[in-house]
Parts: C-alpha cells; sequence; structure tokens
C-alpha cells in the first residue's frame, strides 16, 4: 500500500457530495478522512439524515498504517453490489484511514447486480478523484519514564531530534510521550535508552 518507505496516502479533509446519476437513480459519494472505527457511526447517521429520502447508504472504511482494518457495508443492496466495489476504490488509490460513502436515491429502474456494481464503484472513483489525497509519515510513539535530575538531559535530546512531545505528565516523576517518524524510530530509541535511567517503551500497536 505505501508508495514510498515511511509514508502513506490518504485524504486530507472531507469531500463531498460528488454525485453519479444512472437510468434516473442518483448517487451521492463522500469522502472522511477517520483514524478509529468508532469515527464511522456518526457519519454515516448524519448521512441518513441528510438524505432522508435515501434508499440505500452504502460504504467502505481502511484505517491502519502498519496493521490495517477494513470494513464494507451494502445496506440492503445485494450482496457485494456496494461496499466492495466502493473498498475497490480505496486500493486502488492505495489510501489508509478514509471512509467513502455513496448514498443512493432510487430513480424507479433496477440497475441490476453488474449495474450496481459499476455505478457504486465509478461514485466511489468520482468522490476520490475530486478529494484531496496527500502523503502523511508513519509515526511511532514512546513513552519516556525517568526522575527529574534527568529531565535537562531529556529535552536536550527532543531540541536536538526530529521528536514531538504530544503529551506529558509531572506530577511525579517525568512521563513523556513523544512521536517520531518510523525511520527515524530506531535511532531516537537508542539515544533515550542510552541515558541511565530512562525506560523507553513502545506505545503503537
Amino acid at each position: 500500500m505505501e508508495n514510498k518507505i515511511g509514508l502513506y496516502k490518504t485524504v486530507s479533509k472531507a469531500c463531498g457530495p460528488i454525485i453519479h446519476k444512472d437510468r434516473k437513480s442518483k448517487f451521492y459519494a463522500y469522502t472522511f478522512p477517520i483514524t478509529e472505527e468508532k469515527d464511522v457511526k456518526p457519519i454515516i447517521e448524519s448521512l441518513r439524515k441528510k438524505h432522508a429520502t435515501a434508499s440505500h447508504v452504502c460504504y467502505a472504511w481502511r484505517i491502519g498504517v502498519q496493521k490495517q482494518t477494513y470494513r464494507v457495508n451494502d445496506d440492503g443492496e445485494p450482496n457485494n453490489s456496494a461496499g466492495i466495489p466502493i473498498y475497490g476504490q480505496i486500493k486502488s488509490f492505495e489510501l489508509t484511514n478514509v471512509l467513502i460513502a455513496v448514498v443512493r436515491i432510487f430513480g424507479g429502474t433496477k440497475l441490476g447486480v453488474g449495474g450496481l456494481i459499476s455505478a457504486y464503484r465509478t461514485a466511489a472513483q468520482l468522490a476520490l478523484e475530486s478529494s484531496p489525497i496527500i502523503e502523511k509519515s508513519v509515526k511511532v510513539n514512546y513513552q519516556l519514564s525517568f526522575s527529574y535530575p534527568r529531565l535537562s538531559k531529556v529535552m536536550r535530546l527532543i531540541k536536538q531530534n526530529p521528536v514531538k512531545i504530544i503529551n506529558q505528565d509531572m506530577s511525579m516523576d517525568c512521563i513523556l510521550v513523544i512521536s517520531v517518524n518510523v525511520n527515524d524510530a530506531s535511532q531516537v530509541k537508542n539515544l533515550f535508552k542510552s541515558i541511565n535511567g530512562v525506560s523507553v517503551v513502545k506505545l503503537n500497536k
């Protein structure tokens, strides 16, 4: 899926609707950036409210970088006639952390399974072609635990290296959660481990 080491592709913001018409049925296609499965349900519910007369709200998503998860949903359309074609476009564009939803307004003419596959695939493709696609760095998170006397050494290394602090707790001892590009992760981890008394634990699954 990755076209460059340490990078992945996703959409930078929500986009849509892009409308595809086929024999009077209208297919409203949307793309959304997501990072967790729990992001999906409220988006789909909002689309059902927005398109109250919709006969189907079909979708597919993929999340994760090193370990990927995906789901498809035909929402009452014939099996594999909607979700799988939508997901096929996610794979074709080599994306992750993305949800594509296609809302169908039935136009009175049945399209058949082949027609549905083509319509949902085309709608998803058009939506992705209209979405801003970006490359992002794969990140690795580490938790650093140490006592206060070592704080100055730790902070010096953070300033000297491509490291971002994403969380910190100084209430007892010092606990920092840092984020680093996967390509720099091994080197950075070893730098912090070289400080006596600093515990370094990888947090990514």
